[in-house]
């Protein structure tokens, strides 16, 4: 890289820096550290939605399917988008309304504390690894683009999330998403996408060059299609760190209206990497790791200067969900197992400092289980496979069919959860198998066991509105 460039890296992580510290004087409650007081307006809001949800595996691993399939590349970040449509379309005022701070605190609320501890676990397992794939897909851009050791590469990229998400908590991971949001945007749409067609020798060269395949949607494979939307639509509906961004709206309307523009934005994403990757087809035929294709391709078709705004726009991207859902994790572990059974006294300060404690503990964590894996797709697919197999139904149904039961719930999340595990280990990470047997064995038994049940045996929807109204009114007088 030339030193213009890595000027400009440098020039970007020092705002980040400092963005995130002003971010941190703004969190001096649990609710500013963990949903930023519950205030953004439209712009904020979707500008950390968006950023959340488009991070390393969207950026890099869709420019991989990108050069691998053409832009049949797109049904990854395409699947997520609609699962964030839906959301807005059809949750967001049922959400809205909870109050809460994560999935399994509302799940209590529907349920009981079993089953808010046990989707407490499923959900820390995929907020884990989904920031896993953002730390891996930090230390690859470093690794090829500045020669670094990929090892050290990962530590440099997750060192700097962490330090600023412990700072400010939602409030710092909120303002630098903003910032991150304007660098993607501009990078991606108004510099990537037109100098690599051009350097490609423009949309008729892709047409004469590329196999016909590449321009077929269906060219990846109606399973692997199949098994994005089991994936990603199901996952982000039910995703701890999305529903974290959307305790953050200042209303309804804000909610909704910036819900759905996150996931059409998703779907315009998607269409520009994909069409990168099929230049990086043209420009680097040989090319040795398609993970690579990304950056492989900026370095040879950006100039000085250009590149480093590029490379700070992926770099903005992996960075924004990495926060979000580093965040995610260490609220649920914090939210829903220290503070609900060993520390449910602790003070507004005590939960500030817990919170803190834990994200650093967790961070941590995620650096080194990163370096142990370093394929950014497969740790993907682990982290939804587990969350949209087992809690889905649970959280759906619990929404729409006033009669399921705790107990349904419950050893529907368990035996799910084990099926998922089980079918992962023999069938492989990417395998379409152990989901559909998750989702299958969460649907039965949650079905099988309600309907066993006797009529008495679950909260109507006006039992669970008054438990959580008995629960704010109980926080707004220890407050």
């Amino acid at each position: 890289m030339h030193i213009l460039d890595i000027s400009i890296m440098i020039l970007y992580f020092s705002v980040l820096i400092i963005v995130g510290v002003i971010g941190s004087k703004r969190a001096k409650t649990a609710d500013d550290f963990i949903v930023a007081g519950r205030n953004l307006g439209h712009f904020m809001y979707l500008s950390c939605l968006a950023a959340v949800i488009l991070g390393g595996a969207s950026t890099l691993g869709t420019a991989k399917l990108g050069y691998q399939f053409g832009i049949s590349g797109i049904w990854l970040v395409v699947m997520i988008g609609l699962g964030i449509i839906a959301i807005g379309l059809f949750l967001t005022n049922k959400i809205f309304n909870l109050k809460v701070l994560t999935i399994s605190e509302m799940l209590e609320k529907r349920y009981n504390s079993q089953t808010r501890l046990i989707s407490a676990l499923v959900s820390v397992i995929y907020t884990f690894m989904l920031t896993v794939t953002q730390v891996i897909g930090m230390g690859t851009i470093l690794h090829v683009l500045a020669g670094w050791n990929l090892t050290v590469s990962m530590i440099v990229g997750g060192g700097i999330v962490l330090f600023y998400t412990i700072l400010g908590g939602m409030w710092s991971v909120t303002m630098t998403d903003v910032v991150q949001f304007v660098i993607m945007t501009i990078g991606i749409f108004f510099i990537m996408l037109p100098m690599s067609i051009s350097k490609a020798g423009g949309w008729g060269s892709l047409e004469e060059n590329l196999p016909a395949s590449h321009f077929e949607l269906g060219n990846i494979g109606g399973e692997t299609i199949f098994q994005y939307f089991l994936l990603f639509t199901l996952g982000v509906v039910v995703g701890q760190d999305i529903w974290q961004r959307l305790f953050t709206a200042r209303t309804k309307a804000v909610s909704r209206g910036g819900t759905i523009g996150a996931g059409l934005y998703s779907v315009f994403y998607a269409i520009a990497i994909s069409i990168i990757g099929m230049c990086a087809f043209i420009i680097l035929p040989d090319l040795g790791d398609p993970q690579n294709a990304f950056t492989s391709i900026a370095m040879v078709t950006l100039p000085a200067g250009l590149l480093g705004v590029v490379i700070a726009s992926v770099v903005s991207a992996l960075m924004s969900t990495a926060s979000g859902t580093l965040l995610a994790s260490s609220t649920l572990v914090v939210n829903d197992i220290i503070k609900k059974y060993i520390g449910p006294k602790m003070s507004e300060r005590q939960f500030l400092k817990t919170s803190r404690i834990t994200t650093l503990t967790i961070g941590v964590l995620t650096i080194i289980v990163s370096i142990w894996i370093q394929d950014i797709l497969v740790a993907l697919d682990v982290a939804y496979a587990i969350l949209s197999g087992a809690v889905f139904f649970p959280i759906i149904l619990g929404f729409f069919w006033k009669r399921v039961t705790a107990t349904a719930a419950f050893y529907s999340i368990l035996a799910s959860m084990i099926v998922i595990i089980v079918g992962l280990v023999i069938n492989g990470p990417s395998s379409t198998q152990p989901i559909l047997y998750g989702l299958a064995t969460s649907f039965v038994v949650i079905t099988t066991i309600t309907l066993l049940s006797s009529n008495n045996d679950h909260k109507n929807e006006s039992e669970v509105k008054q438990d959580i109204k008995g629960k704010a009114d109980m926080d707004t007088m220890a407050n």
